[in-house]
């Protein structure tokens, strides 16, 4: 596999994974823009406009859009973030000029009719009432509001009621316009490509996009110093809980130890809360974490859905855990099981176009450049027990953590004491 990354002379980053013996190919194309660049008045606009990318262009309508793509056995997507958005599609490698030219006609020159924007305003606003009735969404939803209260960070991807109801037409065209062009953009292929191929067909079909200079975002605060808890109350089987600890900034040196700490913690049926909660006292069915990082912070977040008697027991547990991994070493043998089984799903998920062309478009966006996997694996390799150590005093406290809880809480549950 070659991975190339060049400059196109209008501003735009073209990066591609070529693989050979693969037979078809992903192509992407990233805005550097998310929700938490929106001002409060247009939240979710990010958002409306990725949906307003699928409503047709001057050439195609909506249905010729997806009919063009499916028709080959391909198909497409896109992704909002907090920091970035990206549409994105796969197909079989002789098909790419097909799918490489319907997702930049989309980019380049939508319709925004303004039928189609109220017919989408309805269907985004069902969007945002499907979470709201999903207590494992929306509990995840307040968690953020209650990290990054009063900033872009905290507020909800898809917007508000109120927020997309009041979007007009001309407020999405100026907003596109402000943040798609070539300061923003990265086209990342990987797949059955030839990089020369791509970028000469990426400059035809993009060369008319205008130029400008990155997008920025108001500084994220600092995170609370003391432990939060944010309760609602809701006629619910389980108790539905989400809660999140300060760790690294996407650049820090830290990552690499956080990344496995991730995985100790409860980032697969071995780590230590899956184990513990699942399937030594059965507590739960779902119990999980990830890391979420931006370029100026960065949490650790965790997901537990369970009957509410076992809600203390749970919480109990979990923060003898936190307390295990703050003052004891871990053992070699379980640190050995943690980097190989991140090392080993990045290896395999190297064998795919999508996670390929995913890899190489977010590193060029966040990054500037492709670390050589190899690199990264050998960085997790290095990380030692006093790291992971040092990681974990630094962010698995208690007393900083962040807690939200959706479901019907008996009284007297004793939440808060078990976060001082």
């Amino acid at each position: 596999m070659s991975i190339q990354l060049s400059k196109l002379s209008n501003g735009i980053r073209v990066v591609t994974c070529e693989m050979p013996h693969a037979q078809s190919a992903t192509f992407g194309i990233w805005a550097a823009v998310g929700g938490r660049h929106e001002p409060a008045r247009l939240t979710g606009i990010s958002h409306f406009i990725e949906h307003m990318l699928f409503k047709g262009t001057r050439r195609r309508t909506a249905r010729q859009i997806g009919q063009e793509v499916e028709a080959v056995g391909g198909y497409l997507n896109a992704t909002t973030t907090h920091d970035h958005t990206v549409y994105y599609g796969a197909a079989p490698a002789d098909h790419f000029d097909k799918l490489s030219a319907v997702l930049c006609d989309m980019v380049l020159e939508p319709r925004f009719a303004a039928t189609d924007i109220r017919r989408e305003r309805a269907v985004i606003a069902e969007e945002i009432q499907m979470y709201q009735d999903e207590p494992s969404e929306l509990v995840q939803e307040l968690l953020w509001e209650e990290l990054w209260p009063g900033h872009a960070l905290g507020r909800p991807l898809t917007g508000t009621l109120e927020s997309i109801g009041g979007l007009q037409r001309d407020e999405l065209l100026a907003y596109r316009g402000s943040h798609y062009h070539t300061g923003n953009t990265v086209v990342s292929a990987a797949g059955a490509v030839r990089h020369d191929e791509v970028l000469a067909r990426v400059e035809r079909l993009l060369g008319a996009l205008p130029r400008g200079r990155r997008s920025r975002s108001a500084q994220a605060p600092e995170l609370a110093m003391r432990a939060r808890i944010r309760v609602i109350e809701r006629d619910t089987q389980q108790v539905h809980v989400a809660f999140a600890v300060p760790c690294c900034a996407l650049h820090s040196e830290e990552r690499y130890a956080t990344s496995l700490l991730n995985v100790l913690l409860a980032g697969n049926v071995s780590s230590r809360l899956f184990q513990e909660l699942r399937e030594k006292r059965g507590l739960c069915y779902s119990v999980s974490s990830n890391v979420s990082q931006y370029e100026d912070t960065g949490v650790l977040n965790f997901y537990i859905g369970l009957d509410a008697k076992n809600l203390e027991r749970a919480l109990r547990l979990l923060c003898r855990e936190f307390r295990r991994l703050r003052e004891e070493p871990v053992r070699p043998a379980e640190l050995k099981r943690a980097k190989e089984y991140a090392i080993g799903s990045s290896r395999m998920s190297l064998e795919r176009t999508g996670s390929q062309n995913s890899r190489i478009g977010y590193s060029t966006v966040f990054y500037g450049e492709v670390a050589d996997a190899e690199i990264v694996h050998a960085r997790l390799r290095a990380v030692t027990p006093g790291e992971i150590q040092r990681v974990a005093r630094a962010s698995l406290r208690p007393s900083r953590m962040t807690m939200t809880v959706i479901g019907a809480i008996p009284e007297k549950t004793p939440i808060a004491r078990w976060l001082e």
